[in-house]
């Protein structure tokens, strides 16, 4: 009898063992490209190549518990430095590759990783956040640069740095088995609300958890025969565990697109057979437009059975809508970075609800707590939307800080009720997060950076919604005396651009006299998000 897996790695073990010669994933270079494509990977050069590096991580000093940080992009690379690290029983850090400098220090100096994987692209950016990290932090732990190189590339390197080809050992040896499956596997960086990102423990049980929760599914999410586009980023838990994860289970085929083009993708789903395609909200608006304009969805996702949405609420209008477009179901989930990720599905629905997030994966427990703590009996009142499953992370790094309680519980901060048939439906969050393309925006991060512009007294960010991305971040700002309010604005939206990534900076930058304020002081955001309401709404001129 086959030993259970006790970590994501051997899922990828058994595959090369069973179908070595099935092709496990094709990379998709970036639209304009010059690089000669990569070849496909089978599973036994996948599992040839994580087990060559697993091993170059031991030879390069790595033992279990030292965090690697991956600043990649979608590429083989980085599916094999993940794999590699878990079966190192290292910590994963996955970070953005389109973050700022100032982001990346603050993980490195949160997370003290003792490599940093990255690409000749994303190579200045760590060099730079590891300046900043010496300037602010002099006694802390400075990473060794492994830059990933292919074949006949050269690379100017800094001293003490290495390559890929380097750290690759010349062949695989056997590593010790994972005997501890509570030992923690990655750190994802999240907060859930308003405060600075925390680094979420999720546990190789965790993770391999939600895999299963997923495969057990019925109908399943995605099978053994699918081929299952990647275009979610794998720095991303939706993209890393969910999609990676899940086709490590099942065995299917991701074709992993190194950057996400909105028309070029629909081109690479019919060339390659793509038949189950995870996504985030704002395609499916960017396929709305595409149709309008003639694009013929339903032709261009022909041999596609399952579009699936995730990482940000889509609205029932463009569900319905796009589903009819295109011929396809469109499913929605609900997922947190705490959940790793996946938590409902309306795949899972007895019956279709317009803003419903569907019924909870098998091995998944649903509670509602008002605001006195106590659990809500009545199917149709909202409550704090709590969750208990295996899946559930092991508290923020580095001591498991507002982890899971002692019965299992941890309260998401999101608000909801059950529908009739038991489903999910979201109606509001209890912070202020604000999700962009499918990524968290933490107003008190963006606040710190608007105030740091000269001139400005007080700042308030909010999220408004947005048809491209789903929400969009807004800046309130109440000037010093003698600051025009046009110079103001332009300073802000400068500073935001060199020190939040693209996704977190504001789209609009509104320059007031007064923000509105609690009787203790606190800005009222809901006061400001209701202004914003009544704009759209053409209340307001």
């Amino acid at each position: 009898m086959a030993t259970a897996p006790t970590n994501l790695a051997d899922l990828l073990a058994r595959a090369a063992q069973e179908a070595p010669d099935a092709v496990a994933i094709t990379p998709v270079p970036a639209p304009g490209s010059t690089d000669a494509p990569a070849r496909p990977l089978t599973w036994a050069t996948l599992e040839d190549e994580v087990g060559r590096v697993a091993t170059g991580l031991g030879a390069a000093g790595l033992v279990a518990g030292h965090r690697v940080l991956l600043c990649l992009g979608n590429r083989p690379e980085h599916v094999v430095a993940h794999l590699a690290a878990l079966r190192a029983q290292a910590i994963v850090v996955p970070t953005n590759p389109r973050g700022s400098v100032t982001e990346i220090a603050r993980v490195l100096a949160d997370a003290a990783p003792r490599l940093a994987i990255v690409e000749p692209a994303t190579a200045p950016l760590l060099r730079a956040a590891v300046e900043e990290l010496e300037a602010d932090f002099p006694d802390a732990v400075r990473p060794r640069l492994v830059v990933v190189d292919r074949e006949g590339e050269r690379l100017d390197l800094r001293p003490a740095e290495r390559t890929w080809s380097q750290l690759r050992a010349d062949r695989a040896r056997v590593l010790p088995a994972l005997q501890d499956p509570e030992r923690i596997a990655a750190l994802l960086y999240t907060s859930g609300t308003t405060g600075r990102p925390r680094g979420a423990m999720l546990s190789h049980r965790a993770l391999l958890a939600n895999v299963e929760q997923l495969a057990a599914a019925e109908p399943p999410l995605i099978g053994p025969d699918d081929v299952v586009l990647g275009a979610l980023p794998l720095f991303h838990v939706y993209g890393l565990n969910a999609v990676l994860g899940t086709v490590l289970r099942q065995r299917a085929r991701l074709v992993l697109l190194e950057r996400f083009d909105a028309v070029e993708a629909l081109d690479v789903v019919a060339a390659e057979g793509c038949t189950v395609l995870p996504l985030a909200p704002p395609v499916f608006a960017q396929w709305r437009r595409l149709d309008d304009d003639g694009g013929d969805l339903r032709a261009r996702l022909a041999g596609v059975r399952l579009l699936l949405s995730g990482s940000a609420p889509l609205s029932a209008e463009v569900t319905e809508d796009l589903s009819a477009r295109a011929g396809v179901a469109v499913h929605q989930g609900y997922g947190l970075t705490e959940a790793a990720p996946v938590v409902t599905s309306t795949l899972l629905s007895e019956r279709a609800r317009p803003g419903s997030v569907g019924a909870p994966l098998p091995g998944i427990e649903l509670r509602l707590v008002d605001e006195t703590g106590r659990v809500v009996r009545d199917p149709q009142e909202a409550g704090e939307v709590g969750v208990r499953g295996a899946n559930l992370f092991s508290g923020y790094w580095p001591d498991g800080a507002d982890g899971p309680d002692a019965d299992g519980w941890w309260g998401t901060g999101d608000v909801g009720y059950l529908d009739p048939d038991g489903d999910l439906v979201l109606v509001d969050r209890l912070g202020e997060l604000i999700i962009v393309s499918g990524f968290n925006v933490y107003p008190a991060e963006v606040e710190d950076v608007v105030r740091e512009v000269p001139g400005v007294a007080e700042a308030a960010v909010i999220g408004v919604p947005d048809e491209a991305t789903g929400e969009a971040v807004v800046a309130y700002v109440r000037p010093l005396a003698g600051h025009g309010a046009y110079e103001l604005e332009a300073a802000v939206l400068a500073r935001c651009a060199v020190r939040l990534a693209r996704f977190k900076r504001p789209a609009r930058v509104e320059v007031v006299d007064e923000l509105p304020h609690t009787v203790t002081g606190k800005v009222q955001r809901g006061r400001l998000r209701a202004y914003e309401r009544r704009r759209a709404t053409g209340l307001l001129e």
